[in-house]
């Protein structure tokens, strides 16, 4: 059975997050638009280790208010929070946590491991697993503008069609030819409707977002894409392979975005051999 642990971090950041197993932690970060329960199809996979799956709808959208964390603060709050759950498992297991994100969590899991590495606590954490995370290319960025245009559709009131821009461009990668279908038939629709103004917000922090030449990171990290996703994040998730000094890159042929959950047996072999062969 699960357990749930709920405790405020030193600086003031309210933790909770539920524990399935023993063993070494693997801390599921999903990406700003799924639930948690994006991840029950991959828990099953890590009987091995101690699955933990923080208790929010999402990273990168489930903050304060936008006009008390603006875009340019997003990511580092997210950052804060991961340090704080990283600290309460510190205090829990004799073995270093593995960060495994995907999109925005991805994003977040690589930018924790640069911070603590930047303040000297890199040993922190055992290794990073990032799928697809939430980067755009130089050249894909210079021209982004679907924050925009999500908040264009929102402030003339069609909060769906503001969602819809981004699950088509985003999850489907435009792939699909009868998206209220597709929707019909995707557990979280309408729900996520409701983060439509945290979406939008979060999409604003990728666009700032600018992936130096070299990511400082002391811990190793496995990045994970799938041939079937955005050719931008395939793009992008190569560049942060590159950018790394320690990393094992691994593309999944016939998997899209959805990754981890989709091909859940694939990606925990795959963080298994990556932590074996250390």
């Amino acid at each position: 059975m699960p357990t749930t642990r709920a405790t405020t971090a030193a600086d003031g950041i309210d933790v909770e997050y539920e524990r399935h197993g023993d063993g070494q932690p693997v801390v599921l970060l999903h990406g700003g638009m799924a639930p948690r329960e994006y991840w029950q199809p991959v828990v099953p996979h890590f009987d091995e280790h101690a699955a933990v799956v923080p208790q929010r709808q999402g990273f990168g959208t489930c903050l304060d208010d936008p006009e008390e964390t603006g875009p340019d603060e997003v990511l580092e709050r997210e950052v804060a929070y991961v340090r704080a759950l990283v600290d309460d498992l510190d205090g829990g297991s004799d073995e270093r946590p593995v960060l495994l994100g995907h999109s925005f969590g991805a994003l977040t899991a690589i930018e924790t491991a640069r911070a603590l590495s930047e303040d000297g606590e890199g040993d922190a954490i055992e290794a990073v697993v990032a799928y697809e995370p939430a980067i755009l290319p130089e050249a894909f960025a210079e021209h982004a503008d679907l924050a925009d245009r999500m908040a264009a559709r929102l402030d003339d009131g069609d909060r769906e069609g503001a969602m819809k821009l981004y699950v088509e461009q985003v999850v489907l990668a435009g792939e699909v030819e009868d998206l209220d279908a597709w929707l019909a038939e995707w557990p979280v629709w309408p729900d996520c409707v409701d983060l439509v103004e945290e979406v939008i917000r979060m999409n604003y922090a990728v666009e700032r977002y600018e992936l130096p030449d070299r990511l400082d990171v002391d811990a190793p990290v496995l990045v994970l894409t799938g041939t079937e996703g955005p050719q931008f994040l395939r793009e992008s998730a190569r560049s942060v392979h590159d950018a790394l000094p320690s990393s094992r890159f691994v593309e999944f042929d016939g998997v899209s975005h959805s990754g981890p959950s989709e091909a859940p047996e694939r990606t925990a072999a795959e963080v298994r051999s990556f932590l074996r062969e250390r």
